[in-house]
């Protein structure tokens, strides 16, 4: 995985206070729940002064109880995310069916709590979401996903009973997206 060094090698107090809560509060079965970890430490020994210490402080005093995971299945989601590869799955859909399937993943959305794999689902064809607490297997493939927006996925999702979001908020803007997509077609 290579680094990514900010712009201008600063980020503002508030912004080292905002992160380092944000990611002591990662909840260890959350997907990247280890790299942010790793990052929240980086950061705390990255930064030095006033600001630093009350964002070190701060985030030593928020508690985030685990929820049990699978952490094989966590890991190949994130794997196959990262890699841009198809994903073979098992899931339990809320009738308690259980169904084999290979996916193309496209993201992750969290919701209520919960995390889900958004994904082009070659079973059904189409995409389709899949809470990561019922995927009961999963296992990243060397084959190379097709790329697929997102956006496109949760607004056109087939799924019965699916939420049609009409507002969706990424972390990223939307050049920095147009840029890492353009970099990232296969």
């Amino acid at each position: 995985m290579t680094s990514c060094p900010l712009r201008d090698g600063s980020v503002a107090a508030d912004e080292a206070s905002a992160l380092a809560v944000a990611l002591a509060a990662t909840d260890a079965s959350a997907p990247y729940a280890g790299a942010a970890r790793t990052a929240a430490q980086k950061i705390a020994a990255s930064a030095s002064g006033p600001a630093s210490a009350a964002a070190q402080e701060l985030a030593a005093r928020i508690v985030a109880l685990p929820s049990p995971s699978d952490s094989t299945v966590r890991t190949a989601v994130e794997q196959a995310l990262t890699t841009h590869t198809v994903l073979r799955l098992s899931y339990i859909d809320a009738a308690g069916h259980e169904s084999d399937r290979e996916v193309e993943p496209a993201g992750l959305l969290t919701a209520d709590g919960r995390w889900y794999l958004i994904a082009w689902c070659r079973t059904r064809q189409a995409g389709r979401g899949f809470r990561l607490d019922r995927i009961t297997a999963a296992t990243p493939t060397t084959e190379p996903a097709h790329s697929h927006d997102l956006t496109d996925l949760l607004r056109a999702s087939a799924a019965a009973g699916a939420v049609r979001p009409t507002a969706l908020a990424p972390l990223t803007s939307s050049a920095s997206r147009k840029g890492s997509r353009r970099n990232t077609r296969r």
